[in-house]
C-alpha cells in the first residue's frame, strides 16, 4: 500500500503573519479555512513540491517555532539563496559539511560555501520563518540508486522538467559525438536518460 507524505504541520503564533511570509516566498496558497475564532487552518505548498504545509489555530499542540530541520530540495543552492534573499526570507549563507555529504552533524561541522565538488546532497543553506521554525535547503542534482521508482517518474513543475531536458540534451550531444553521427532515436534516448537520472540508475552512454 502506498503511503504518500501529504502534509507537514508547522506551529505558529500569528497565522496571518505566517501566511504573509510563506506566500511572499511564492508558496501556493491552497486553503484558508475557519469554522470560528477557535479553529483556522491555512495550507501552502512550496513550488514544485508534492507535499504541503499547514498551520493555523488549534491545528497542533506544538509550541510555535519548535519545528526544526524541515528539508526542501533544490537543484541549485546558490540560485535558491539569491531567490530567498530577494523575497525577504533572510537566509543564512550556503554551507557544506566538513564530515562529508552524509555526515551533517550540526553547526560545528559547517564549512562556508557549497561542496567543493558540488556533489549531489552536499550543499545546504537554512532560513527560519517569523516564529523560528527552521528550514534547511539541500542541493540534489542526481538521486542515489533506489530512491525513486523509475516506473513512477514524475516532474512536479515546468522548471523541473526543463532542467531535466537540458541535462538530457547536453548528455545526448556527447552521445552523438561518440557516435560520430546524428541519432534519429533521440526522443527515446532522452526519455531513457531522464527516467534513469531521476531514479538514480546508471545513465545511458
Amino acid at each position: 500500500m502506498d503511503m504518500k507524505l501529504e502534509v507537514v504541520v508547522v506551529p505558529v503564533a500569528d497565522v496571518d503573519r505566517a501566511k504573509d511570509f510563506y506566500t511572499a516566498l511564492g508558496w501556493r496558497l491552497d486553503a484558508d479555512l475557519a469554522t470560528g475564532e477557535d479553529f483556522r487552518v491555512v495550507q501552502v505548498t512550496p513550488p514544485g513540491s508534492p507535499a504541503s504545509v499547514i498551520f493555523g489555530t488549534s491545528v497542533t499542540s506544538q509550541a510555535p517555532g519548535s519545528a526544526q530541520g524541515l528539508h526542501l530540495v533544490v537543484e541549485d543552492i546558490e540560485a535558491a539563496h539569491d531567490e530567498l534573499e530577494r523575497l525577504g526570507a533572510n537566509p543564512g549563507e550556503v554551507f557544506h559539511d566538513a564530515g562529508g555529504v552524509f555526515h551533517h552533524a550540526g553547526t560545528d561541522a559547517r564549512v562556508p560555501g557549497p561542496d567543493p565538488r558540488r556533489g549531489s546532497y552536499g550543499s545546504f543553506l537554512s532560513f527560519s520563518d517569523p516564529d523560528g521554525n527552521g528550514w534547511v535547503l539541500q542541493e540534489v542534482t542526481t538521486r542515489l540508486p533506489g530512491r525513486v521508482d523509475p516506473s513512477a517518474t514524475a516532474f512536479t513543475s515546468a522548471a523541473d522538467l526543463a532542467g531535466a531536458l537540458r541535462r538530457a540534451a547536453a548528455a545526448h550531444g556527447e552521445h552523438e559525438a561518440r557516435l560520430g553521427a546524428e541519432d534519429p532515436g533521440w526522443p527515446d534516448w532522452y526519455a531513457d536518460y531522464m527516467v534513469r537520472e531521476q531514479a538514480g540508475a546508471e545513465l545511458p552512454s
